[in-house]
C-alpha cells in the first residue's frame, strides 16, 4: 500500500457484496484493517492495481494507467 498515493480505503470496493456483508467503511481506515478485510473478503478489492517501479495505481478508470506509464 505504500506505493499507492490513495487512501487505504480506496482499495475496497463498496459494492453490493460490501453492503450485503453489512460492513462500514469507517471501520477500515488503517492499512492493516484494509489488509485484514481483503484477506477475508478478496472480492472486495478494487482491481486492477498496476505497479511500475516504485509507484502503483488503482486502474479505475483505465486512463489512470496512462499517468503511470
Amino acid at each position: 500500500m505504500e506505493l499507492l498515493p490513495n487512501e487505504p480505503t480506496d482499495l475496497v470496493r463498496e459494492d453490493n457484496n460490501f453492503k450485503e456483508l453489512r460492513l462500514n467503511i469507517g471501520d477500515y481506515q488503517s492499512a492493516g484493517a484494509v489488509v485484514d478485510l481483503l484477506l477475508e473478503h478478496p472480492k472486495l478489492m478494487q482491481r486492477p492495481v498496476v505497479v511500475r517501479g516504485d509507484r502503483a495505481v488503482i486502474a479505475r478508470p483505465s486512463e489512470v494507467v496512462e499517468e503511470l506509464l
